[in-house]
């Protein structure tokens, strides 16, 4: 008897600016739609903010300080019976600069 392993795909992306993970989210969809592979997602994960506490003077004024903060978003695509087609296309895609993506098979 032979099992036959369904190609899944998981990708996740992160970026600090939204719009781009809002265009890469549709490109990737887009071509994944061309190749009839099964899409879940884009499926939001939750947002990570990071503050920074800073001295506004090096020597005096201990109690004055300024707060920065970066926020950074992430979503996750999963692709379901994933063909060569699939992979071949997503190799070829264009995605934004800003966007780090991390695919797993």
């Amino acid at each position: 008897m032979e099992i036959n392993k369904e190609g899944k795909i998981r990708i996740k992306l992160k970026t600090y600016d939204v719009s781009l993970l809002k265009i890469s989210c549709k490109n990737i969809i887009e071509t994944i739609d061309r190749t009839n592979a099964k899409i879940v997602g884009p499926i939001p994960l939750p947002m990570q903010k990071k503050i920074y506490c800073v001295l506004r003077s090096p020597h005096v004024d201990k109690d004055s300080r300024e707060h920065f903060e970066i926020r950074i978003y992430k979503k996750l695509i999963e692709i379901q019976k994933a063909s060569s087609q699939t992979i071949d296309a997503l190799m070829k895609l264009n995605i934004p600069a800003g966007v780090d993506i991390e695919v797993k098979f």
